[in-house]
């Protein structure tokens, strides 16, 4: 391929790719917590087919690149005395998925907390209608977290010669990256509830961030002020700074 010639075609790549596998990591912790109901030796298969399949459906969507950025196109409008938007298309993905993340994570953490006891029987009996659901589940979010991590493949490789070859490799290789550390990931959340909840509380987080994007997408006003997005380096920090409080914790507790 003759774009790889390119020297800025590289950095574009390798820029590329970093990002996407830091925007990976949200769907990272949700796939360690969705496969966690699985028995243990169906896990790895669940994460790599549902990966995979969503691999693919990335590379789709970058096919269709323009329909996406068309969405940014007001669907509707609302225009309330209190509260006015233009939804658009991305907006309105963005703000479902953020839904489904709060109920996805309130509903772990309830059954977590309620039902412990309950959890490995349930699993036995549900073990094969739970591995096509936790599949879909994979593509539902990787779905959602698409739109988030291809707009800053556009926006990345806006301009350089053969965009669409270094955002496909780019997804490739992050996809693969993904695939080598999801089941360590899931295996060390699944044994440390303290860090699930800490994840399922992470998630809940994201889903509040994205229904914010998404109403900054649709320059929504709640009572004449303007809904901004949360900066997504804010939810980083505040993600690895609870992580190194907890990890100390577990230390202290595996002295005493």
């Amino acid at each position: 391929m003759e774009v790889f010639l390119n020297p800025d075609a590289w950095v574009a790549l390798l820029t590329l790719t970093f990002l996407e596998i830091i925007l990976g990591i949200d769907n990272i912790i949700f796939i360690s917590i969705v496969t966690g109901k699985l028995p243990e030796e169906k896990r790895k298969k669940a994460t790599q087919i549902g990966l995979f399949l969503a691999m693919f459906m990335r590379i789709a969507l970058l096919f269709g690149i323009t329909l996406l950025i068309a969405m940014k196109e007001p669907f509707f409008s609302v225009n309330w005395r209190w509260f006015s938007a233009d939804f658009t298309g991305q907006a309105i993905i963005l703000f479902l998925g953020g839904l489904f993340l709060i109920y996805k994570s309130t509903k772990e953490i309830h059954e977590k907390v309620d039902h412990t006891g309950e959890e490995e029987k349930t699993l036995k009996t549900t073990a094969t209608k739970s591995f096509g659901n936790v599949i879909f589940q994979i593509l539902l979010i990787d779905l959602i977290f698409s739109v988030d991590s291809i707009l800053t493949a556009v926006g990345m490789t806006n301009g350089v010669e053969g965009a669409l070859y270094i955002m496909v490799t780019a997804v490739v290789i992050s996809v693969g990256v993904m695939m080598l550390f999801a089941v360590p990931v899931g295996n060390f959340v699944n044994q440390n509830p303290s860090i699930q909840i800490l994840g399922l509380a992470f998630l809940i987080l994201i889903g509040f961030m994205l229904i914010t994007e998404s109403m900054h997408l649709s320059n929504a006003a709640l009572v004449g002020e303007h809904v901004g997005a949360v900066p997504k380096g804010y939810l980083y920090f505040a993600i690895a700074f609870s992580l190194a409080v907890e990890f100390l914790n577990m230390k202290m507790r595996k002295k005493n």
